[in-house]
């Protein structure tokens, strides 16, 4: 893992021996699926627990019955689990802790720190005031302890309806942190928790559960973004009136990607209007969608590396994650051959019925891989851009009276191109040089083109979903005045192709197993739709690694 300021901040701090080992905690909502920007904090806090000898919780902040769902739960366990970390016993919830923040509670209303306001929100929102303009007290803030505590105890056994009262935090209406404004701690909501059930009638405000599960599960450092770098002093003023553990939060600045949204509410918005599949599209960035589109969990650690964790803002190329995915599979990927837009080579002096085994390389980049055999015989299928009737000059793949290698094979020539009645091509007519199998030509002549191809008799028809970038700009946000960022969606964010031939290999492929197509890319079995007998094939990503070419550029200069 690589050095940065809070790993320096938590040397110091185990040299100063103010902790003898840290615990951090990763605390979800679980409200959505996560996305990269969460796999980015995963990584940092299991990394510096597992790096300095520490350890991290998997705690889910729960405290918004409406909008959190078992499924979103075990979603998130799942991503953990597949990124890579172990939360071992370590599962923890806000719910666990409601008794005990309740407690706090009535603790701050018998300090005079707390009272039972009846604003309703839009009210309490305008007394709030502004960055320029001191809040207003609430005309309920002076209530009597004995009063603040009856009325919370009623609050608590349901008597009230909903967003009848609240209570609020007694702290400073004139702060120039709009936190520290007497801010809201429970509010009624009559609603079932995803783990308590009907027990509740109030539930507590993230900025009063938050803080203070940290400090019953004795977090020392609470690693959380930027945004919450103004309710540090909040958090701390509880902590600090409560008299209990102080963790101390650091921030750090969020993960922003070109061509993508990392927004739960947008996220949520794409797929409840049905622009993507559902959580899972590849074409999305949530843990899911990536697992889904083939990405492998050590090139997400290894991009969360990559870019560091500073406290200044930047959006990072979604080039790089995809560097990070095509060098680790590269280095992992078997390699097999498919054709996604087939044309059919006959091999006119190939004898009917023949069938050969050759001999291929599954990864050149892994010797351990081993080999394969693919059979060879009079019909094939090759890709139709891999044929030009009418080639420029630096086209060295087929063309009439033209030489090519077949990948692993022979060096064959196109004698004769049959047409339909429309004048497509539907057939080369070709004839194959005996002696070049496997590679070299006796005589010396020199064949600068090499193509993969699938043999007929034993191809396997597929499906193949090719991605690309669900928003067809760098920032989608960046949109004209009157419209949202559903307007910088990219049409062509998916094409569906059918009749794909693949070697027979690709048929015995696992769901989620990954692969490279030789020439074209790198895919996935379909971790949903592929199955025995309907294999279903997504595009990871392609092997032009722009990234790298602008990186070479850029030392060049």
């Amino acid at each position: 893992m690589a050095k940065h300021f809070i790993s320096d901040i938590v040397e110091a701090d185990l040299a100063e021996g103010k902790h003898a080992r840290i615990q951090t905690r990763f605390p979800p909502e679980p409200n959505g699926y996560l996305h990269i920007g969460h796999a980015k904090s995963i990584c940092l806090n299991f990394g510096l627990a597992e790096q300095y000898g520490g350890a991290c919780n998997l705690r889910f902040d729960d405290t918004n019955p409406t909008k959190e769902e078992d499924e979103y739960v075990q979603a998130i366990k799942r991503d953990v689990a597949w990124l890579g970390f172990d939360w071992q016993e370590r599962e923890y919830y806000a719910s666990d802790y409601f008794e005990q923040l309740y407690e706090w509670a009535e603790r701050l209303v018998e300090k005079g720190k707390a009272f039972v306001c009846d604003l309703t929100a839009e009210q309490v929102r305008e007394h709030r005031g502004s960055l320029t303009e001191p809040g207003r007290e609430s005309p309920y803030r002076d209530r009597s302890v004995a009063e603040n505590l009856d009325l919370l105890r009623r609050m608590r056994a349901g008597e009230f309806p909903d967003g009848a009262r609240t209570l609020r935090a007694k702290i400073d209406m004139a702060s120039g942190n709009l936190n520290l404004r007497d801010p809201v701690m429970y509010r009624i909501l009559h609603a079932r928790h995803h783990r308590t059930g009907d027990a509740w009638s109030i539930y507590p405000m993230y900025d009063w559960a938050h803080g203070q599960s940290d400090s019953i599960e004795r977090i020392t450092h609470s690693i959380c973004t930027l945004e919450f770098e103004d309710h540090r002093p909040l958090y701390d003023w509880f902590v600090a009136e409560l008299g209990i553990f102080p963790p101390r939060q650091i921030e750090f600045a969020r993960l922003n990607i070109s061509h993508t949204v990392m927004s739960k509410r947008k996220l949520l918005r794409l797929v409840e209007e049905g622009h993507v599949s559902g959580w899972d599209d590849p074409r999305l960035p949530t843990i899911a969608g990536l697992r889904r589109r083939g990405y492998p969990p050590a090139a997400i650690r290894d991009f969360c590396d990559r870019i560091g964790v500073t406290k200044q803002e930047s959006t990072v190329e979604f080039a790089l994650l995809e560097h990070c995915v095509r060098e680790e599979l590269n280095r992992v990927a078997l390699r097999r051959m498919a054709v996604l837009d087939p044309l059919k080579v006959t091999l006119v002096d190939w004898p009917e019925g023949k069938s050969e085994e050759l001999e291929a390389v599954n990864n050149p980049e892994d010797p351990s891989a081993g080999t394969r055999t693919v059979r060879f015989g009079r019909e094939l299928w090759i890709e139709r851009d891999d044929f030009l009737e009418d080639p420029p000059k630096k086209f060295f793949r087929l063309a009439p009276g033209r030489e090519v290698r077949l990948r692993w094979g022979y060096v064959v020539r196109c004698d004769e191109v049959v047409k339909n009645a429309a004048g497509e091509v539907i057939e080369l007519r070709c004839t194959h040089d005996a002696a070049t199998r496997g590679g070299g030509t006796p005589d010396g002549r020199k064949v600068k083109g090499t193509i993969h191809w699938v043999n007929a008799a034993d191809a396997v028809d597929a499906e193949v979903r090719l991605y690309d970038h669900l928003f067809d700009r760098e920032d989608p946000e960046a949109v004209e005045a009157g419209a949202d960022f559903l307007s910088a969606l990219n049409p062509a964010s998916l094409e569906v192709r059918t009749g794909c031939k693949l070697e027979p290999a690709l048929a015995a492929a696992t769901p989620g197993e990954r692969v490279q197509f030789e020439r074209i890319g790198y895919f996935v079995a379909d971790e949903t739709d592929h199955a025995p007998g309907r294999p279903v094939f997504n595009r990871t990503a392609t092997l032009r690694d722009t990234w790298a070419r602008v990186q070479r550029q850029q030392g060049a200069e």
